[in-house]
């Protein structure tokens, strides 16, 4: 018995003393999301992507806002948000102590600005999505010229591109294509 004690004694401590001591997480640990507004587009990718049904994003066409939420008390960390975001405005950190007193501070929030349609005026997408599109062409090599010729494009939404795109069925001749086509 006083073996077993000398050689307890010669090995030591072979736990960390956590929480009086920091604990070092490995590599590649995936803790609490990180969530930065400031390089956020309000694309989505993210919302689509969780399994958990942890971010959420809200549109609210009467005030042209996009509210993205995080809810950690949902959250599963399984890093699927970091995979899909564009622009890294979501990351996994390292931080896994999550305990908080009131459950109002496991939300993330962030509000953006819909653009709006330079045809129609309604809201259709997030102004800073509309600008990182505008700043990938330029990144791309297309001028700056180019692009701005091309911003009354990017602010029309989809209803009104279709509308656009339709063909007056006074200036088509079918019959013309079909007795073309006829003949050969």
């Amino acid at each position: 018995m006083l073996k077993l004690f000398k050689t307890l004694l010669k090995v030591g401590d072979t736990t960390v003393k956590y929480p009086f001591k920091p604990l070092e997480v490995s590599h590649g640990f995936r803790g609490k999301p990180q969530y930065d507004a400031g390089q956020c587009i309000a694309c989505g990718a993210c919302t689509m992507a969780c399994p958990a049904n942890a971010l959420t994003m809200e549109t609210d066409l009467a005030k042209g806002t996009r509210q993205w939420q995080l809810f950690l008390g949902r959250c599963i960390f399984c890093g699927r948000c970091e995979e899909v975001c564009p622009t890294r405005a979501i990351v996994l950190s390292q931080e896994f102590e999550l305990a908080v007193f009131n459950k109002a501070d496991l939300y993330q929030r962030a509000t953006f600005t819909l653009a709006h349609c330079q045809q129609c005026q309604q809201p259709f997408a997030p102004k800073k999505e509309v600008d990182y599109v505008m700043a990938l062409l330029i990144h791309s090599g297309m001028s700056l010229d180019d692009v701005e010729q091309q911003r009354s494009h990017f602010e029309t939404c989809p209803e009104c591109k279709r509308k656009q795109n339709i063909v007056s069925h006074h200036n088509v001749m079918l019959n013309q294509h079909r007795n073309e086509g006829s003949n050969s």
